[in-house]
């Protein structure tokens, strides 16, 4: 596997959906090295997901050399866009295919004339919450009810210290 090719970011099409589990598969694998090592082992997103977003713009891929390596999903709401998962196949994280997926993303926000564009995420995880404080997403010390409705229902699922983070786009 070349990692110095080109990655090029786009919107995705639904021939993309078929690459996504395995990419979301490899992208769980970096939570081993953390207290959540379990979420390597949970299961993916069901493809009947996808189509959906991708027919509302609100899927985009990282591709590599023909490859899709990366993806970002996302839901439209009233008030943002709501960033649903960004996953990046193992052997090319920290190579800035996340903070290109969730550029396109946050352009789009500001393409839709959203206000905003938020998350839920790990508070631990040196690539969740810190990565996106970097790309200027702030915690929400008091979510609003939609966030908070997301984060109980992940807790529900077994996933502890999470945050929700907001972006004004």
């Amino acid at each position: 596997m070349n990692l110095s090719v080109e990655i090029l970011v786009r919107r995705a099409r639904l021939l993309d959906v078929a690459a996504l589990p395995s990419v979301e598969r490899s992208a769980a694998e970096a939570f081993r090295a953390t207290a959540h090592g379990w979420v390597a082992d949970d299961g993916v997103t069901e493809s009947e997901v996808y189509p959906p977003m991708v027919f509302a713009g609100s899927l985009w891929v990282a591709e590599a050399a023909g490859e899709i390596i990366g993806f970002v999903s996302s839901n439209t709401t009233p008030d943002a866009l709501h960033i649903a998962e960004l996953a990046v196949a193992m052997p090319y994280q920290r190579r800035g295919a996340g903070m290109r997926l969730m550029q396109a993303a946050i352009e789009a926000a500001q393409a839709r004339g959203l206000p905003a564009v938020t998350l839920t995420t790990f508070r631990d995880v040196a690539f969740n919450a810190p990565f996106y404080r970097k790309l200027g997403f702030a915690v929400l010390d008091a979510p609003p009810p939609r966030l908070q409705a997301i984060l109980a229902a992940e807790q529900a699922r077994g996933l502890e210290n999470r945050c929700a983070m907001r972006l004004v786009a």
